[in-house]
């Protein structure tokens, strides 16, 4: 009943956004001569959050054409390579005639979280990788826009989709998981150890991941042992309405989880409207767009299954079922320590608040006949969840050590 109120919400506010939109158009014509007066600004800045909070935010693009290697422009096109109903995997094909004076890179397949936000998150990860090595992202689907038709999607199909990626681009793959898929990701690599796979990974690097939430529990983990599986499923899980293609399918609805994430930090949210009010006041665009730049990609959220959301609820967050040795794949017990050929990298935050110190490193622990050598951890001095993937430390400090622990494991 809720998702419906919602969209009934959404549509009841729209001829008001729509007006908004038409009054900053007039307000801010160049030909409008009080244009730049204070109270026209300030009209202006009330309209503009007034229409950026009650605007539904669509998927963003990457938006990432070119990169530079050696100093050169290098043009960049996305392709997809691989998909299914739930997922499709892209490629961010750089121009060969560009690249034919540049030696063999490694393969990266970035594993983007499925929690709420689209892949695009990760712009500043794949941005960063993009110079030094041939990149692929997931690129989940929005569970309402699935029909029903096309059938459930739960921690068994993602666990499979990793592995079919895995056999879609070779054996010589690196794994990058970015904390949500740390679970799953560290999970496929065991099955497929288990099962002598010749496509097994050469290494895979989990960040902020929840291995073990055992460990320095944060608040988000507080609250899903406290609550249990079962208050989730009554509270939060959801029948996606129509006109969507997924009408009548179970799910845990994206603008929940946003909401669930901007009351954590509430008062920082609001502040930050605040400071963009003034900045478009003041004519401070610079500031004023980077705020919108944030909060188009933070706003714009998409809905997970049900049965894919709640069994992660309650294998990761409540039974803690892969430190335990007790997490199961189509019925068969996951066991970590058959990992023997991939190298193990774990990035962790000082300050994340999501996924606290240890609780990746724990992956370590589990491989218990993975060599030494092949085993390396980072922990990053003052960063949130947030930064352990993006942001300048992401890009100065983290990403070139990723880089150096795939080159030292590109051969088996």
């Amino acid at each position: 009943m809720l998702y419906h109120l919602y969209e009934l919400n959404h549509a009841a506010v729209a001829p008001f956004r729509a007006a908004a939109e038409v009054g900053l158009w007039a307000l801010r014509h160049p030909l409008n001569p009080l244009a730049e007066s204070v109270t026209h600004k300030t009209l202006a800045a009330t309209l503009d959050v007034f229409e950026s909070t009650t605007r539904r935010y669509g998927k963003p693009e990457f938006g990432l054409h070119e990169t530079e290697i050696d100093g050169k422009p290098v043009p960049v096109t996305e392709k997809i390579v691989w998909e299914r109903p739930f997922c499709r995997l892209i490629h961010f094909e750089r121009e060969p005639s560009a690249m034919k004076d540049v030696g063999t890179q490694p393969k990266l397949l970035i594993v983007a979280p499925l929690s709420g936000h689209y892949a695009t998150l990760l712009r500043g990860t794949v941005e960063a990788m993009l110079p030094y090595n041939e990149v692929y992202i997931t690129d989940w689907t929005d569970a309402r826009m699935v029909p029903l038709t096309e059938g459930d999607f739960d921690l068994d199909d993602y666990i499979d989709y990793i592995i079919d990626m895995c056999h879609e681009l070779g054996p010589d793959v690196h794994l990058l998981a970015v904390c949500q898929p740390s679970v799953p990701v560290f999970a496929a690599v065991a099955v497929m150890h288990e099962n002598d796979d010749p496509y097994v990974p050469l290494s895979m690097t989990l960040m902020g991941g929840p291995i073990d939430t055992r460990e320095s529990p944060t608040e988000v983990n507080r609250l899903a042992t406290e609550r249990g599986t079962e208050w989730y499923e009554r509270n939060v899980v959801m029948t996606v309405p129509w006109p969507h293609p997924g009408v009548m399918r179970r799910v845990y609805p994206g603008f929940v989880q946003l909401s669930g994430f901007m009351a954590m930090n509430l008062d920082r949210h609001m502040d930050a409207h605040w400071a963009y009010f003034d900045h478009m006041v003041e004519g401070d665009g610079d500031s004023a767009e980077k705020h919108r730049e944030f909060y188009d990609e933070y706003l714009s959220v998409m809905d997970m299954t049900a049965e894919f959301y709640l069994q992660t609820v309650d294998e990761v967050f409540v039974k803690h079922s892969l430190p335990k040795g007790e997490f199961t794949h189509r019925g068969k017990v996951v066991r970590p320590e058959a990992i023997t050929k991939t190298a193990l990298m774990t990035v962790e935050g000082e300050k994340d608040d999501i996924s606290g110190v240890g609780q990746t490193k724990a992956a370590h622990k589990l491989c218990t006949k993975l060599a030494k050598s092949k085993k390396a951890h980072w922990e990053q001095p003052g960063v949130g969840h947030y930064g352990v993937f993006n942001g300048s430390r992401w890009k100065a400090e983290i990403a070139p050590r990723v880089r150096a622990f795939m080159a030292k494991h590109s051969k088996r």
